[in-house]
């Protein structure tokens, strides 16, 4: 067997003792960018390698390679790629002043490291600082909006009980913040954070806060039963950023120039963009989504290698600030 194989094999083990269902056939093909029947050979090689692999026959009828007994993955330990993206994780967290994340991943980071022998844990730490030396250490650039830590572990604290939250809020038109009594669901993340929650006195709907205008935040002893049927990632996907408006919600379709087409086609504008090629060379863009403010600030930075073709709103928002100036795309 060739170090790639005994590799795959070792990852598709982990995979297979991670996940309490079992990991099916399509999940192999998916994770490995193999076809059918090379994951098809690789369960085959983890009955063979492996002690008790179990196999079932799930709800929707796929079967499933459980592996009960991961005695030999627990001899691996921690390897220094995986500790070095463990560590990027953490100061990332650290810049976006997420420190409810950043403290457990320090503590999951600390935990693997105690259950490895001292020489090897001492080897693994001093190859991942290398690697962190050589691919930098990884943060996001640019500005973002300062949120107190204080407030983010609350809101953490109640997103995992889940707990209705009393926040001191003021709005885009209050003067002083007045209390309100919320339902949270999730955050979406941005240059500015907003939590998603339900306003029972607004009508039970969902609403978004801005984490910067909520001035504190303190838990309620009463545990909610979250909406049944909500999914925070359909949710945001609604919306270009992270600000939603659903009267702008709509068809949305961009040209870009020929120029820009190649640099166009590497991003994700949005999880469900349709991307079509015009014979001149040209990039259309299309989704569903709203917030046209966001998508002109974003739209601005391609000067005039883009056209909007819908929404009219948002084609006449941008129409006077297409510049032929910017040395470079995005």
């Amino acid at each position: 067997m060739s170090l790639t194989k005994a590799r795959d094999l070792l990852r598709l083990a982990e995979m297979a003792a991670a996940r309490h269902g079992g990991v099916t056939l399509a999940e192999i093909a998916e994770e490995f960018s193999a076809d059918h029947r090379t994951a098809q050979r690789m369960t085959r090689a983890l009955e063979e390698t492996f002690t008790g692999v179990e196999i079932r026959t799930g709800p929707d009828r796929r079967r499933r390679w459980r592996l009960r007994e991961p005695g030999l993955l627990r001899m691996q330990g921690l390897r220094d790629a995986e500790l070095a993206a463990l560590e990027m994780s953490i100061r990332r967290a650290e810049r976006e002043g997420a420190a409810p994340d950043a403290a457990a991943l320090r503590s999951l980071r600390d935990r693997l490291l105690a259950t490895m022998p001292r020489p090897h844990a001492r080897r693994a730490e001093a190859d991942a600082e290398a690697l962190l030396e050589c691919q930098g250490y990884a943060c996001r650039p640019g500005p973002r909006v300062r949120v107190p830590s204080e407030l983010l572990e609350t809101i953490a604290e109640a997103l995992k009980g889940p707990f209705a939250l009393a926040i001191a809020y003021a709005g885009a038109r209050d003067e002083t913040p007045r209390e309100r009594i919320v339902e949270p669901h999730g955050l979406l993340l941005g240059i500015r954070r907003y939590l998603v929650a339900r306003d029972p006195d607004a009508g039970g709907g969902m609403k978004h806060f801005r984490v910067d205008r909520i001035q504190s935040a303190r838990l309620l002893g009463q545990s909610l039963l979250r909406e049944p049927d909500f999914d925070l990632e359909r949710h945001a996907a609604r919306a270009f950023g992270s600000f939603h408006a659903e009267d702008e919600y709509g068809p949305v379709a961009w040209r870009f120039s020929p120029a820009a087409a190649a640099v166009a086609r590497e991003f994700v504008f949005h999880p469900d963009q349709a991307m079509e090629d015009e014979p001149d060379g040209s990039l259309v863009v299309r989704f569903q989504s709203c917030g046209w403010l966001e998508m002109a600030w974003h739209l601005y930075q391609w000067g005039d290698a883009v056209e909007v073709f819908e929404p009219g709103a948002l084609r006449s928002l941008v129409a006077s600030h297409r510049r032929s100036d910017f040395p470079a795309t995005p």
